[in-house]
């Protein structure tokens, strides 16, 4: 899909998390499709704890939300915590408006320590739904029992893979047609 546009944002503070390396991993299947990617990794851009009575916007949530207005599509990976999405992309959520996210696209990402990290996801998608961005159909979550991943960073699993490239698919397929909805309606 040329001239695609996709920001995604490892939303974990821990060094080489499992939620960021398997974003890394749909990164490299999104370029492979060549289509451009700006990754956000929270570990490495702190956001000081959002606050509606902050006027003036840290440098770092600037950055974040530049990112976010230039993506037509936006892929989130979280780790699960207490049977919820972690505190730093809460908060980095907590920063963006409707205006940002409205009528893309959003794929979202877990990991867990327990089988599943569903409830995350869940929880993920009713923010989505909340800042009017679309919730592609498909998620993905790996597990404590999911495969490791290779030396290189990829996923070690075929079967793992493959569920993750079909997710890619149909978010790709779902930013597309979003994207080229506003010029079908003119």
């Amino acid at each position: 899909m040329p001239n695609m546009n996709v920001t995604l944002i490892a939303g974990s503070n821990r060094t080489n998390a499992a939620s960021t390396c398997l974003l890394r991993s749909i990164e490299r299947l999104l370029k492979a499709r060549q289509i451009s990617v700006r990754f956000v990794d929270l570990s490495e851009l702190p956001l000081p704890l959002f606050s509606p009575d902050n006027l003036e916007l840290h440098p770092n949530a600037q950055l974040l939300l530049e990112a976010i207005a230039d993506g037509d599509g936006l892929i989130l990976a979280t780790p699960e915590y207490h049977g919820s999405l972690s505190g730093t992309l809460k908060n980095a959520l907590d920063y963006i408006t409707t205006g940002q996210v409205a009528g893309k696209a959003v794929l979202s990402v877990s990991s867990a320590g327990g089988p599943l990290g569903v409830s995350s996801l869940s929880h993920l998608q009713s923010i989505v739904r909340n800042l009017h961005g679309i919730n592609c159909p498909e998620w993905i979550s790996i597990g404590a029992g999911s495969p490791a991943f290779g030396p290189d960073g990829s996923l070690s699993d075929e079967g793992m893979l493959q569920r993750v490239q079909d997710a890619v698919h149909s978010f790709v397929e779902l930013t597309g047609k979003l994207k080229a909805a506003p010029a079908a309606v003119n």
